[in-house]
């Protein structure tokens, strides 16, 4: 089937320069890059998505953690970066 695909500038270039170092026409140079993205396409939607861990449930030591302000966390923060590691 024939269609008129418009491409940019550069990219046509890119692809013409391409199949000419591989030794075969535009065509089917074009035809084959479809061809694997449509494959991995394909692949993508039908390799099962990997899980998320599971939350680590730790038990509870009723050790209080004090609740600190945005102000304290961005000074432990500097400090934590600084040249002598806050000593």
């Amino acid at each position: 089937m024939r269609t008129t695909l418009d491409l940019p500038d550069p990219l046509f270039r890119e692809l013409k320069a391409q199949s000419a170092l591989r030794g075969v026409k535009l065509k089917e140079f074009v035809t084959d890059l479809l061809q694997a993205g449509l494959a991995h396409d394909a692949a993508a939607r039908t390799s099962p998505r990997a899980r998320s861990p599971l939350p680590v449930i730790r038990k509870a030591t009723g050790v209080r953690h004090p609740a600190l302000s945005n102000r304290e966390i961005e000074n432990l923060l500097v400090a934590e970066d600084a040249p002598d590691g806050g000593a």
